[in-house]
């Protein structure tokens, strides 16, 4: 298994998005374990411990072997060190994807998001052959708009009260884009 995960890496200037490992399960807690994440994500527990960390890892693998999701940990290219993470979701029935992250607040204003997500479309365009990737984000968090509109994604519409969190209902903006190379 462990070849097959050193395949398992996409490259970038600065990072490396790689299939998270057990060993990270204390460094997603600490970092997914904030207030400001939380709040800017659809699905995160708060608080958030070191059992969540192990569940979500846990599937990981298997996810990307049966090409249902690709969920990477998104890391320093020469320290290792873990900054958030980065996923794609693979609907085979309609070839599209999702594209959903995070990245841990101090390291918040550094472009990882935007360098990991720019990655990610690639993989999913050229290695996975998707038509389209979106993305949605909260109303409330402008800046994971800004990240989708760096890497060539379009608004498609914001779904008014969509969902709840914390008790109160929040608009999704929806980012779309087409692969041109079809």
């Amino acid at each position: 298994m462990g070849d097959v995960r050193e395949k398992l890496l996409i490259k970038t200037e600065r990072l490396v998005l790689r299939l998270f490992q057990p060993s990270d399960a204390a460094t997603v807690a600490t970092l997914c374990n904030n207030y400001n994440i939380y709040k800017n994500t659809l699905f995160l527990p708060y608080p958030y411990s070191l059992n969540d960390a192990l569940s979500w890892i846990e599937h990981h693998y298997e996810n990307f072997i049966e090409d249902r999701s690709y969920e990477f940990a998104v890391t320093d290219k020469e320290t290792g060190e873990v900054f958030g993470a980065i996923a794609l979701s693979n609907n085979k029935h309609s070839n599209q994807g999702e594209i959903a992250y995070w990245i841990g607040e101090p390291y918040w204003g550094n472009g990882y998001a935007t360098e990991a997500a720019q990655s990610i479309l690639q993989f999913a365009f050229k290695e996975k052959k998707l038509h389209k990737v979106f993305a949605r984000y909260f109303s409330t968090n402008p800046a994971s708009g800004k990240v989708m509109e760096k890497i060539g994604m379009k608004k498609e519409g914001t779904l008014k009260e969509h969902t709840i969190k914390d008790g109160n209902y929040k608009d999704l903006v929806y980012y779309g884009i087409i692969n041109e190379n079809e």
